[in-house]
């Protein structure tokens, strides 16, 4: 074999010492192990991975199924499974408008995760034709969720998945802006400037910037002004103040807007995009799915936990947020396979593996963790997988691993 390698003038030059260390090293390239170049046995090496497959409702592949690990991104589809549960696919959220006797237009949030720019252009036309002319300020009222609301794993940056999660809140508590030299203009067409995001923009970088609101009183302020800038778009005059408060007991309803797209397609770009905002509001929302009182964060995991145990009978587990951004948080493959079986009704709103129709499923990554668990097709059916790694590592391995258990 040697000699087939090798130039002949070059075969008679070696010395048997040589020789000998070069069949050494060939034989151990020819004699390594498969599994460099198979994912699933990589992953399967790895002390801190976990790999769950099941066919037909058996285990075929199984590693450290048992074992609790952080979930990241993939605590999503429990999010989604308890809404899609709670309420069915084709629920609407709503948000209250209200005229006080000093002519304010109240707005009453109770955490719609998806008002954004296009979906206030519908509100203003319905108020449009409900009449009023003028209207003296707007009042912001977000009291649904409580003053002390804040989501466990969310850290202090600009970055959209680190927006703030308010009941009330306009493009998921972010600005799209393009920024010139001292020139700031929105990124978005159906988004106009307003005074909260030329100062967004003034502090940050040149170019292109999407950042969050920060602050709940920032992000409120926010809404206000755009719902603002809309209603003079379409001929109504609005006074400059604006009040973040509860409603007071004499406004009367003059609206109540349904949004515009169902519960599923809210559910399918939050589980595509991996947007935090989406899930969190969601994970608040479902502490009180009427939405008569006040919720809290511990209220809001009290009940995403007692809705697992009580759907699943889990054990040895913790839920510290809705949308996997705590590392707190502790799942198991076993647990997210179960759940899988569980959430096959609506399979079509996972995401599609990029370049591979044959496996559906949500990622998650952190800092050491890498999550990937939906579906893939093996001949005529769809098999439950989740594969949990709390080590660091190349994250495309995910896919390789899907794409390997599909075949």
């Amino acid at each position: 074999m040697i000699a087939l390698l090798m130039p002949s003038q070059s075969r008679n030059r070696l010395t048997s010492k040589t020789l000998a260390l070069v069949t050494i090293v060939l034989a151990a390239v020819l004699a390594a192990p498969t599994a460099l170049a198979d994912p699933v046995a990589q992953v399967r090496a790895l002390p801190q991975a976990s790999l769950l497959l099941q066919e037909n409702g058996r285990d075929l592949i199984a590693t450290r199924a048992e074992t609790p690990r952080i979930p990241a991104s993939t605590m999503k589809i429990l999010t989604a499974f308890a809404a899609l549960e709670t309420w069915g696919r084709n629920h609407r959220f709503e948000t209250d408008f209200y005229m006080d006797d000093a002519g304010w237009l109240w707005v009453k949030g109770y955490a719609d995760p998806y008002l954004v720019s296009e979906e206030l252009d519908k509100v203003v036309s319905a108020l449009a034709a409900k009449g009023p002319r003028r209207i003296t300020g707007i009042g912001l009222d977000d009291s649904f969720f409580s003053p002390d609301v804040e989501i466990a794993g969310r850290s202090s940056t600009d970055n959209p998945y680190d927006a703030p999660v308010t009941a009330l809140a306009a493009n998921f508590n972010t600005v799209n802006l393009i920024r010139t030299g001292d020139s700031i203009k929105s990124a978005e067409p159906q988004t106009p400037l307003t005074d909260s995001a030329r100062r967004f923009g003034m502090a940050g970088s040149a170019g292109k910037q999407r950042v969050n609101l920060r602050e709940r009183d920032k992000a409120l302020r926010y809404f206000g002004e755009l719902l603002a800038a809309k209603l003079e778009g379409a001929g109504i005059q609005v006074g400059e103040e604006q009040r973040i408060a509860p409603m007071p007991r004499d406004a009367k309803r003059i609206y109540l807007h349904a949004n515009s797209r169902t519960l599923a397609e809210m559910v399918s770009p939050m589980l595509e995009y991996s947007n935090n905002f989406i899930a969190n509001a969601l994970f608040l929302r479902l502490a009180d799915p009427k939405g008569t009182g006040q919720v809290t964060m511990t209220g809001a995991k009290r009940a995403m936990t007692d809705f697992a145990r009580k759907r699943f009978a889990w054990r040895d587990f913790t839920i510290d947020d809705g949308a996997g951004l705590s590392r707190a948080n502790r799942l198991s493959a076993r647990q997210l396979v179960e759940l899988l079986d569980a959430f096959e009704p609506y399979r079509d709103l996972m995401p599609q593996q990029s370049g591979n129709p044959s496996v559906r499923a949500k990622t998650g990554t952190l800092r050491g963790v890498s999550t990937y668990a939906g579906y893939v097709r093996r001949g005529a059916s769809w098999e439950p997988f989740a594969l949990l790694v709390n080590e660091p590592v190349d994250g495309a391995i995910r896919q390789r691993v899907a794409s390997s258990l599909a075949r």
